[in-house]
């Protein structure tokens, strides 16, 4: 047989093996090829006024680079590993060191460079189609055009080459250090197998459940107030931070196994044939892959927590951009008000109009907000606070000792919290009037201008309005005290009338703005991260379940022999197979649960920072990242299947 058919044979016997791998380096370099060719396609010079297109997807590809690699290093560690006894019979036979890694060099650069080509020719396929996605989430009004850029060709060869000299050589330094008699004996050295939990190990996985519970416990108490300074709320992050990551490494190196030692130990030792298969090799196995399993589970984490912010603040757009005008359009110069009434009458475009006078009080809140937080923003005994006469706003009566708050968001009260009822004094420049406080609302009925973004209004009786009105502090005062808001009967005729706002020019020393564009200014900014970020935890979903199915043919194929003794005993393929699947669940369950417990809880101690909207967007975005995952779970089931049929 020459060298040639060697490698064509070889080849062909390795590929069933190495579909997943190849499948994973063709989408890899398509993914890549696909974000280099955005930086130099033309359509995104017209993006370059909104959106610092090119440099985020440049950023984001070197990232992707880093993943790539890392993955690409560690399968081609895998499979050298798995074919070591391959490596020993070459030797056993006769052949060099140097001409074994020739061989193996000449195989696996036709597997790569095939993969390369294909990955290249598909990302170059669909480089249109992902241009257009971006467009459409990020609201850019731009032609995304199929183009080819050959600097994104080289660029990507030179990349992928420089992966490929370093795969070639970890080979070379695998085969030049191993022996004959290690090269059998890697696999089976390769999983550390323990019988027998000590007490250091029990303490381990105790320890390592509460490193994680106390992080869970810190996160949710981040922004409530708990932490008054900048030192503290750092401290408290890198205690976070670090107690969920060295927790997890512990809960996998001793947890798993505490726990389940527990449950074996209920059962007296008694275990059923699929708790053999499932429980009693999940503890010793998650041992030894504690670190692996630790940076699959952060980075998973880290993946669906930075798409579940992104997703958030990009689905709470458009509530944001109506809080922010308190309506569809917001204009606080009364001639300019009238220009644009006139203009959207002759285009026939119907609204309703409400004109409120807004007056800047200084508020006493000592009364209402929780004592430690003084101090820590402003001062709650002087806080500047926008106040609006009853009369402006219908169904609304307070008598001229009251006063109701309307328009308080999320991110303020969380470092504010309002009681619910109390006393307030409204101060202007000299006089102070005392008052009860009835509760808070949640509509926003003014534009932020007058608010700081987020601050409430005070809602009081007209009389209680025009004595401050007469002793108004020019000092907190705003240069304007009028707001005007217009909002269409029609929600349809929105970009009609939007158009008509643009083309009128307005007075620029006033505030003036459009729900539709602040909505889309809002989705160009966090559409471009969304899709940054949704692509490369994509890149990492898939090359983490790849390493976890590799994890898992390598143990199918040595637990082989034990399948072969099960098989002659009388237990069926489907005996065994509930077994498997029991175990596939909880290999790539417990890692997925743990990554979306880490992802819950530090959306929850933050989301209100990105956002008005939590759940929709962070439960799409779990069972997404749940559904994509679980396919590598069923493949591990379908493989074990076919080595479990081949073990009689």
């Amino acid at each position: 047989m020459s060298v040639n058919q060697l490698i064509f044979r070889n080849l062909k016997k390795n590929l069933k093996n190495y579909y997943l791998y190849v499948f994973a380096l063709i989408f890899s370099v398509a993914l890549y090829f696909s974000f280099v060719t955005l930086q130099y396609d033309p359509a995104m010079d017209e993006t370059k006024d909104t959106l610092k297109g090119a440099a985020a997807i440049r950023t984001a590809s070197v990232l992707l680079v880093a993943i790539v690699s890392i993955f690409l290093l560690y399968a081609n560690n895998f499979f050298i590993k798995r074919r070591s006894k391959e490596i020993g019979l070459f030797q056993l036979i006769g052949m060099t060191k140097t001409r074994i890694f020739n061989l193996l060099s000449a195989e696996n650069f036709i597997l790569y460079f095939v993969s390369l080509v294909v990955g290249i020719f598909i990302g170059f396929s669909v480089s249109r189609l992902i241009i257009m996605i971006l467009f459409k989430i990020t609201k850019v009004d731009a032609i995304a055009r199929l183009h080819f850029s050959s600097q994104a060709l080289v660029q990507t060869l030179i990349v992928f080459s420089v992966i490929y000299i370093l795969i070639m050589l970890m080979n070379y330094l695998f085969i030049k250090r191993q022996s004959i008699l290690s090269l059998f004996r890697v696999v089976s050295s390769t999983e550390e197998k323990v019988k027998k939990m000590s007490i250091w190990e029990i303490l381990m996985g105790i320890l390592g459940l509460l490193a994680i519970i106390s992080g869970y416990y810190i996160s949710s108490k981040l922004f409530t107030g708990d932490f008054t300074t900048m030192t503290e709320l750092f401290l408290a992050m890198i205690y976070i931070l670090g107690s969920v990551i060295i927790g997890t490494y512990l809960f996998y190196k001793g947890s798993v196994s505490f726990i389940f030692n527990i449950v074996r130990k209920k059962k007296d030792g008694y275990l059923t044939i699929n708790q053999v298969l499932s429980l009693s090799s999940i503890m010793f196995r998650m041992k030894s892959n504690a670190l692996l399993l630790t940076v699959i589970t952060t980075l998973s984490a880290l993946a669906i927590g930075l798409l579940s912010l992104s997703y958030i603040s990009y689905y709470s757009a458009e509530k944001m951009a109506e809080n922010q005008t308190a309506g569809d359009f917001a204009i606080t110069n009364a001639e300019d008000a009238d220009k644009f009434k006139d203009a959207l009458a002759s285009k026939d475009i119907d609204f309703d109009e409400k004109r409120i006078e807004v007056l800047q009080v200084s508020a006493n809140l000592k009364n209402l907000l929780d004592t430690k937080l003084e101090g820590v923003m402003v001062d709650p005994s002087a806080l500047p606070l926008p106040m609006i006469s009853e009369r402006v706003l219908k169904n609304t009566d307070v008598a001229a000792d009251e006063t109701i708050f309307t328009g308080y968001n999320d991110l303020l009260q969380k470092f504010m919290n309002l009681k619910d009822s109390g006393r307030v004094e409204l101060k202007g420049q000299t006089e102070s009037i005392p008052l009860h406080y009835l509760g808070l609302k949640k509509d926003f009925v003014i534009s932020g201008y007058f608010t700081n973004g987020g601050q409430p209004i005070a809602i009081v009786d007209d009389s209680v309005f025009e004595r401050l009105k007469k002793d108004v502090n020019p000092s907190i005062q705003k240069k304007t005290s009028l707001f005007v808001g217009f909002t269409l009967k029609d929600e349809g005729q929105l970009e009609k009338a939007n158009q008509v706002y643009q083309d009128l020019s307005f007075n620029e020393n006033d505030l003036y703005s459009s729900r539709l564009e602040i909505s889309n200014t809002q989705k160009k900014m966090m559409g471009l991260i969304m899709f940054i970020v949704g692509f490369l935890g994509l890149t990492f979903l898939i090359t983490s379940g790849c390493i976890l199915y590799f994890k898992q043919m390598g143990e199918s194929e040595e637990e082989k022999p034990n399948y072969t003794i099960l098989r002659k005993l009388g237990f069926t393929e489907g005996d065994l197979l509930k077994g498997i699947q029991a175990k596939q669940l909880f290999n790539f369950g417990i890692p997925l649960m743990v990554g979306l417990l880490h992802s819950y809880f530090a959306v929850q101690s933050g989301w209100f920072l990105f956002g008005a909207e939590v759940w929709t967007p962070m439960i799409l975005v779990m069972v997404l990242y749940t559904a994509l995952y679980s396919i590598f779970g069923i493949l591990s089931v379908l493989y074990y299947k076919k080595v479990i049929k081949a073990a009689l």
